[in-house]
């Protein structure tokens, strides 16, 4: 086993807790399946949202994911004026054999963040 990171990213419709709480629990789940992992693998995650979404904590959508016993982080993007809006990143650490290959996800308008 050794340490990986990958990054994840999902737009948000609306500044809403439930709008917030669904994308993230969506880009959450997209990320665990494509990478075959297991919150008891995962070491941490560190959300971020644009300045435009404050209804809610991404964590809390990973918490209701079986993320309880992991370390998670919220914070706000850098309000860089260019930046696509209503935006949720997340850099999460795990765990995993030794050739496994991260598989990012971006998910809505946030797939034009990353070609790959």
């Amino acid at each position: 086993m050794r340490l990986f990171a990958l990054r994840g990213a999902t737009s948000v419709e609306h500044n809403d807790a439930q709008d917030i709480l669904d994308a993230t629990t969506a880009l959450m789940q997209a990320i665990m399946e494509r990478n075959a992992l297991v919150p008891e693998r995962v070491v941490s995650c560190i959300f971020t949202a644009t300045r435009d979404l404050n209804a809610e904590f991404p964590a809390v959508a990973a918490r209701a994911r079986d993320f309880e016993l992991v370390p998670l982080l919220c914070a706000q993007e850098i309000p860089v004026p260019r930046s696509m809006p209503r935006v949720i990143k997340v850099l999460i650490h795990y765990h995993a054999s030794e050739h496994h290959e991260p598989a990012h996800v971006y998910l809505g308008d946030a797939r034009e963040l990353r070609a790959d």
